[in-house]
């Protein structure tokens, strides 16, 4: 689709609006935010969009409100609010008496799901996905949970705005699939959320905001000069998956490189291709961040149905030349390394340090000409089935983009495929998307 018949198409309008509660009584429990979460409290609410085929809407809204109800027994810290006490020490509480989640209903029926399913930006999507540009700290007063489902030509889109104050991809993913549990039947969820963050860190954190403007910048700077960003979804088959990965393990370095994985053949592809796209300067830098799960990183171990965030960036850095004139495994060895020693004393290291000065993060900090991957291919984003099919694609919404943001998911073909949805500035998007050797082994 151009972009100027994107913006023709999109004009939903809202039809309804309601909170749901869990449906019975819980009482009163609060868990203050830790280490891992508060980094999060100054970026946007994390919004996703997911596309299923079919008609029956109001049946569908009827049954996604009851199953939410039912799901929400569990998972009650979502339809809660954060707080924070006289020392800015958050925390996210719930009681009987708050309103919950919220649910909007609204209708675009001359969108197809075919429209949604376009590789080409994000942008003509953001009217489907509520909360755009909303920052985490608004859950003070917001909803920490928004779903819009809106009726579309052929289907249902359901756009979701989750607060990442509180949780990261691993405890979406679970909290979407219990849902779809529900709804699909079950009478109760297959994995319960682990609830009490604080088993993982327990030291109170004074953060006190100067919120940052909508565009990721403190409220006190100069507003940046933005390029404008275009975003598109590269779909890597299980051919070119084995491809990439077959390449750059058939000559592994010496000096204690063990075979990469899938992730670390695909993230060194993408970051050199990039790097190439941006016609960056030999002795430029550039910065390769990935924003790892660590339940099994720490000492002890959480579970995997751990309930908040539980991530760190890892950071790569080396120079534009060095990556672009040593072969991949090059780049690779350094992914690598960086991952396998991010382990407990660095977790524990990273946090002493952000505990000792607290420090809201914003966009830029992802690092200079960076690279910087979100989400996982191994999240199943396609097995969210609430009883009339798997979804039709899975996306990201506008908010938390940037100049190399990168969004992985498993290929709605399945396997080993991976969809790659990447944000870049116009001139390196073009560049990228005429670049064969990095399309051409994209389906």
């Amino acid at each position: 689709m151009a972009p100027e018949k994107e913006e023709e198409i999109m004009r939903v309008k809202i039809t309804g609006k309601c909170r749901v509660k869990p449906n019975k009584k819980l009482g009163r429990s609060e868990c203050q935010l830790v280490t891992f979460d508060l980094p999060y409290i100054a970026f946007q609410y994390n919004q996703k969009l997911m596309v299923y085929k079919g008609d029956e809407y109001e049946d569908r809204v009827g049954k996604l409100k009851d199953g939410l109800g039912v799901v929400l027994e569990d998972f009650y810290q979502l339809a809660g609010k954060l707080a924070k006490d006289e020392d800015w020490v958050f925390r996210v509480e719930y009681d009987d008496d708050m309103e919950g989640v919220e649910v909007l209903e609204a209708k675009a029926e001359w969108i197809g799901v075919e429209d949604l399913t376009v590789e080409e930006g994000t942008s003509t999507l953001k009217e489907l996905i509520p909360y755009n540009g909303i920052l985490n700290s608004e859950g003070l007063h917001r909803p920490l949970l928004s779903v819009q489902l809106t009726k579309l030509k052929d289907g249902l889109a359901m756009g979701l705005a989750f607060n990442h104050a509180i949780l990261d991809g691993t405890s979406t993913w679970h909290f979407m699939s219990s849902w779809a549990q529900i709804c699909s039947g079950l009478p109760s969820i297959s994995l319960l959320p682990f609830l009490d963050r604080t088993k993982v860190r327990n030291t109170k954190v004074k953060l006190q905001l100067s919120p940052p403007d909508q565009n990721g910048s403190s409220t006190d700077d100069a507003k940046p000069v933005y390029q404008p960003l275009r975003e598109r979804v590269f779909k890597f088959s299980e051919s070119g998956i084995d491809k990439i990965k077959s390449k750059i393990n058939s000559n592994i370095p010496s000096g204690g490189s063990k075979p990469f994985s899938t992730f670390q053949s695909l993230a060194v592809h993408i970051w050199r291709h990039v790097t190439q796209a941006r016609q960056l300067k030999p002795e430029d830098y550039t910065v390769f961040t990935v924003f790892a799960d660590c339940r099994k990183r720490v000492d002890p171990p959480m579970p995997e149905s751990y309930f908040g965030n539980l991530i760190q960036a890892i950071f790569t850095v080396t120079a534009a030349g060095l990556l672009s004139m040593n072969p991949p495994e090059f780049g690779a060895s350094m992914i690598q390394k960086a991952i396998e020693t991010h382990d407990a004393k660095a977790i524990e290291e990273r946090n002493k340090q952000f505990e000792s000065a607290p420090k809201v993060y914003q966009f830029k900090d992802a690092g200079v000409n960076c690279v910087a991957v979100g989400s996982s291919p191994r999240f199943p984003v396609y097995e969210v089935d609430f009883g009339w099919g798997k979804p039709e694609t899975v996306r990201s919404g506008i908010n938390n983009r940037f100049d190399g943001m990168v969004y992985l998911y498993q290929g709605k073909s399945g396997g080993r495929s991976i969809d790659v949805e990447i944000s870049l500035e116009a001139g390196a998007m073009e560049s990228l998307e005429k670049d064969k050797e990095f399309v051409l082994e994209v389906n």
